[in-house]
């Protein structure tokens, strides 16, 4: 059994903790965490030990009744690998905290790739973490992208890619705090951050990405084109994604018109927090044009990513040397699917 920390339990780090208690090879030995707010108290409810990330949190989580268990290093002591959920750059201040611990760590896409040298996503690079001491997952943009995009080039048929995000403008549960209404608000470069953040993972793609944020908050929606080196039939590029990991089909000629129709289907199926692990890739609207695809799909940033970590720290651990049997037992643990419903 690989045991598993989680230091940031917020929107993915309780997604993190959950998918490696669901996993037959983990096991959660316990999550750490600065607030003493509903969120924290919920990690007790699901049964996990908690752990106070700073000295401070350890003494006002006793004061609030939530019975810590010891600070970071106690937690740290008991680990096999630590999967960092902190907010953007608290995670790169944490680096040495691990390092002096000795235990391995999973780093989430908000700090930037030189802080581990290495990029994941396990469809595309999972050996080049294996054993290794620090790896990155990348954000769920990236991650959507590099997994489509890692379907065509692993079979020959990826010459360059052009990819607009529509972005949503927060996430649900801080949606009080701030958001748009009535505007759209362009990144200001192009390519947008994405773009460069693949190149991590895919080196060498000829990729542009045009990422503008909108007035939603359920997920992100991309619309790519795509060239391959030489003509492909609608029947090819569909027998690519359905064999393609983590990607799942939906039609919109059967009411799964938008992110709010296909975050009711998780819901539906019962998934937690109604969750979608998939990219969900429009079936009915995908066309190809001799060497030109163009397709759409939905990417959950609150939980996409969440099956990158369980095959990190799989591959950080060294226990599972194959990329293919780690991510298909990560998905057999979580019902992930190629299809929706």
């Amino acid at each position: 059994m690989i045991n598993v920390a989680v230091n940031g339990y917020g929107v993915i780090g309780k997604r993190v903790a959950d998918a490696a208690a669901a996993q037959p090879d983990m096991q959660v030995v316990g999550v750490a965490d600065t607030a003493t707010d509903y969120r924290v108290a919920l990690a007790r409810h699901h049964g996990y030990d908690l752990y106070g990330s700073t000295e401070e949190a350890v003494a006002e989580m006793a004061a609030a009744g939530l019975d810590p268990g010891g600070g970071l290093s106690d937690l740290l002591a008991a680990a096999d690998v630590v999967v960092d959920t902190t907010p953007k750059g608290i995670g790169a201040a944490n680096k040495t905290v691990y390092e002096a611990a000795g235990v391995k760590a999973v780093f989430q896409g908000g700090e930037p790739h030189e802080l581990t040298g290495r990029s994941f996503v396990a469809q595309a690079n999972y050996r080049e973490a294996i054993g290794q001491r620090f790896v990155r997952v990348v954000p769920c943009n990236t991650t959507a992208t590099v997994r489509v995009l890692n379907a065509f080039e692993t079979r020959g048929h990826l010459r360059r890619a052009r990819l607009t995000l529509i972005r949503r403008a927060t996430d649900p549960w801080e949606s009080h705090l701030g958001g748009m209404i009535n505007t759209l608000l362009p990144e200001p470069h192009i390519p947008s951050h994405q773009g460069p953040d693949a190149l991590t993972v895919l080196p060498g793609l000829d990729l542009v990405t045009i990422a503008a944020s909108g007035p939603f908050n359920l997920a992100h929606v991309h619309f790519a084109a795509i060239e391959t080196p030489t003509p492909m039939t609608r029947g090819d590029v569909l027998e690519l994604l359905e064999q393609a990991p983590r990607i799942a089909l939906i039609r919109a000629d059967q009411g799964v018109a938008a992110p709010n129709s296909v975050l009711e289907i998780t819901r539906d199926l019962g998934r937690p927090r109604g969750d979608l692990w998939e990219v969900a890739l429009f079936e009915d609207t995908l066309t190809v044009q001799d060497n030109e695809v163009f397709c759409s799909y939905i990417v959950h940033n609150e939980s996409i990513v969440v099956p990158e970590n369980i095959d990190a720290i799989r591959a950080l651990a060294g226990v599972e040397p194959d990329a293919a049997t780690s991510i298909a037992r990560t998905d057999t643990a979580l019902g992930i699917r190629s299809r929706l419903p």
